[in-house]
Order: C-alpha cells, then structure tokens, then sequence
C-alpha cells in the first residue's frame, strides 16, 4: 500500500516519487485522457505550424508574428513538459518518477509559465506602441531587440526559478514517497517533507505574486495607453480598426491569466472549501489549455497567418 503524505513515518530522500494523477477518481480518471489527450495534440499542431509558418514565410518575419512565435515556442515547451507524463498516469494508473526527473519537470513547468507570462507582456508593449507610436513603430521595435527581450525574458526565468528545485534538494527526509498529484508542482512536492518549509511557501508565493503581479500591471498599463491612444482617433472607423489589432491578444490573455488566477485562489484560499481534486484537474487545465488555445486564437483571428494557411492548403488541394 502507498505511504499517505501525513504518515507518521519518515523515509530517506527517494530514489523515485509516485505520480497518481487526480486523486479520488480512481479508474475512472482514464476517461480525462478524452479531454486531455486532444488538447495535447491541438498544442502540437497548432504551434508547430505556427513556428513553421513564421520561418518559412519571410513576409511574417516582422516583430509581431516574432513574438508570436516565441509565444509558440513556450507553449510547446510548457505542454510537452507535463502532458506526455500526465497521460500516461491517467491512462496506466499511478508510476513512479526519478526524484531528479521530477526536480527538472518541477523547474521547466514554473520557468516555461513565467516565461509566456512574460512574452504575454512583450507582446502588450508591442501593441501600444504600434497604435500609440505607429510612425515610430519601425524605429522603436525592431527584430533585434525583439530577440534581446526574448532572450531576457528566458535568463530572468532561469533566475528565479532555480530555487525551486533548489529549496526541495536540501531536505534529505520525506513523509511519503506518494506524490497526489499529475505533474511535479512546487507545492506538492514540498507537502511531503520533513523539516521547516516556511522558506518554501514564502519563496513560492512571493514569486507568484512578483512575476504575474508585475506583468499583469504592466500589461494593465499597456492597454490603458492603447484606450487613451485609440480614443483620440477622429473615426469610428479608425478607432474599431485599431482595437482589432488587439483583439487576439486579449484573448489570450484571458485564456492564460483567468485559468491561473482561478487555479492559484482555489490553492491558497480554497482549501476547505474546494475539493483536492478540482484544484488539481485546474491546475492542469491552466497549463494546458492556453497552449491548445494560442494558435486557434491567432489563427482565426490573424489576417496574415489565416491567409498564408489557407494559402497552403489550397495549393496542396490543387495538386491532387
């Protein structure tokens, strides 16, 4: 029988944790890879093509659609670091996990969300410039510094999510080996130690409240100087067009924060009140669901990359 995380037993740090995926489903959990499983495969397709598309077609090689593709490139990084395990613990039932696998998995799922937070930011900044300064746009974003802010936003995440992992490595005793969880979260992990985690919790909330309460507020400032430049334009007309420029954006950006908000007060503040397993089913909801999303968004909504891939496929159809 697994050891329950409030064991009154302690155990040497393991070799290996165990994943049991949504705790209280049981069987029953297989049936998620229904939801999960597709959402997977839409992040797959629907951001390689997008990469695809911005290299292979020069006239999408501007500013904008770079920092779509780094949007991309995060969200194949943050769904690939935490699906193919997930299904796999949904589908077979509980495994095991290298404790050092599951060190490295807990670092790329934090550092990969801190880093798309932080893209979403870019690409807010990118906005008001371009309806606020458009004259200017060409001179202030450039694909250099594009790739600069990239490669910025990436060190930052590095930094700071690096203690993570480091914080869980100097304990060496554990009440279980039993992780109820699907993925290697932070907090999950640190539930099962031995020893005084205040420097855990602190670090962890500290950071969540730092990095999306600071890109939140900057994007907040972002858009109100896109409101204040867009309601200066003498048209309806005009102002309609501009706000359009925007909309993908805000979409997802609702579809990346308002899961997460959810996600992360349903953890902090619902513990009593909202079931073990709902928190855990949107955690991974939030994790996935913006990857699967991102590419439907800017597909639909993006007149440049919905032409080239209707483009694509037509000329494909006339082959045949």
């Amino acid at each position: 029988m697994a050891e329950g995380p409030h064991s009154n037993s302690t155990f040497p740090r393991p070799t290996f944790f165990i994943l049991t995926g949504i705790p209280g489903l049981g069987p029953a959990q297989a049936w998620l890879t229904l939801v999960f499983g597709p959402m997977y495969l839409l992040a797959l397709l629907g951001n390689g093509a997008l990469l695809t598309l911005v290299q292979i077609d020069s006239t999408l090689q501007q500013p904008v659609f770079l920092l779509l593709a780094a949007l991309a490139a995060t969200d194949l990084g943050l769904a690939t670091s935490i699906a193919p395990g997930l299904l796999a613990v949904l589908w077979l039932g509980p495994r095991p996990v290298p404790y050092s696998a599951c060190l490295v998995q807990m670092f790329f799922v934090h550092a990969l969300t801190a880093v798309e937070s932080g893209v979403l930011l870019a690409m807010a900044c990118d906005r008001a410039v371009a309806v606020g300064r458009p004259l200017h746009y060409p001179l202030l974003v450039t694909k250099a510094r594009v790739g600069y802010a990239v490669l910025a936003l990436a060190l930052k995440a590095v930094a700071i999510v690096v203690p993570f992992p480091l914080l869980v490595a100097r304990f060496e005793h554990f009440q279980a080996k039993t992780i109820d969880h699907a993925y290697c979260a932070h907090m999950a992990v640190v539930e099962l130690v031995v020893g005084n985690t205040q420097a855990n919790n602190l670090y962890g909330l500290a950071l969540s409240l730092a990095v999306s309460g600071i890109d939140i507020l900057g994007i907040t400032g972002s858009y109100g100087l896109i409101a204040h430049a867009v309601l200066r334009l003498p048209t309806q007309e005009a102002r309609a067009k501009a706000f359009g420029t925007c909309s993908s954006h805000i979409c997802v950006i609702l579809a990346f924060y308002v899961p997460g908000l959810f996600s992360y007060l349903t953890h902090r503040f619902g513990r009593h009140t909202v079931p073990k397993p709902v928190h855990i089913l949107l955690s991974n909801i939030y994790l996935l669901l913006p990857p699967a999303l991102n590419p439907l968004i800017y597909g639909v909504r993006t007149k440049q990359i919905r032409d080239r891939l209707l483009e694509i496929f037509t000329f494909r159809k006339s082959q045949f």
